[in-house]
């Protein structure tokens, strides 16, 4: 059975106690194996009826592209904030089913466990696949942090409570910062690693660039750019 299939008649009480049961198997220390490839994963709407997720695979030494795939589902679960991975999670996993390469590690553009149950889309995709992941999100879901530094590469811890969270990361000086968390299998310093090793000149990773790019509406660019 498809998730789609298991996650259809789901509510959304229904769906927050999955989430609470999910988290607890989510680990954030380091279990990766050697990264050679780095995938970005990000999904967009192309109406209220259709998501469609876009998985971008990296050669992880140089950042170019070795593979990428497209899926598209009816969208099934409506929209509620901190439920966003039962709109998402069943795309994406048949498009990481359509990859020739297997990545070694996940950035998906959303939270990892910087998240009210610790169960953001990045963390559900790691605990569902198995693979190491990190989130990616461009706003705060939930938790407080200090002013960051201008000037790359400088974060401030993300806190909810006494619980680091999450980081808040500048990539370069004078953009806004990203909000970094742990998905799976590792930790929130080699997460910051991983990430800065992706950015280049912009504000976003190149896993991230390239997967929004395939998800959106700008995505027939980035395709004849894969040619």
């Amino acid at each position: 059975m498809s998730l789609e299939q298991e996650w259809v008649d789901l509510t959304p009480r229904d769906a927050i106690a999955l989430q609470r049961k999910t988290a607890t198997a989510v680990i954030t220390e380091d279990q990766l194996p050697v990264v050679r490839t780095v995938a970005g994963v990000d999904v967009g709407f192309e109406n209220k009826h259709t998501a469609r997720a876009a998985v971008v695979v990296l050669d992880a030494a140089t950042l170019e592209p070795v593979d990428h795939a497209l899926a598209r589902l009816p969208v099934s679960f409506p929209y509620v904030p901190g439920l966003l991975s039962f709109r998402e999670c069943p795309v994406v996993l048949r498009a990481l089913a359509s990859l020739k390469v297997t990545p070694d590690l996940l950035l998906c553009d959303g939270q990892g466990i910087a998240h009210p149950r610790r169960l953001g889309v990045a963390s559900h995709l790691g605990v569902l696949t198995g693979l190491p992941s990190i989130g990616v999100a461009k706003s705060r879901l939930v938790g407080t942090h200090d002013p960051v530094p201008d000037r790359r590469g400088a974060w401030v811890p993300l806190r909810d409570g006494d619980e680091v969270i999450g980081a808040v990361l500048r990539t370069r000086q004078g953009v806004k910062p990203l909000f970094i968390s742990p998905g799976h299998r590792l930790s929130l310093a080699t997460a910051l690693e991983w990430v800065m090793a992706c950015v280049t000149r912009y504000r976003l990773p190149e896993t991230t660039r390239w997967a929004d790019g395939l998800a959106s509406n700008r995505g027939q660019r980035w395709l004849d750019r894969l040619k």
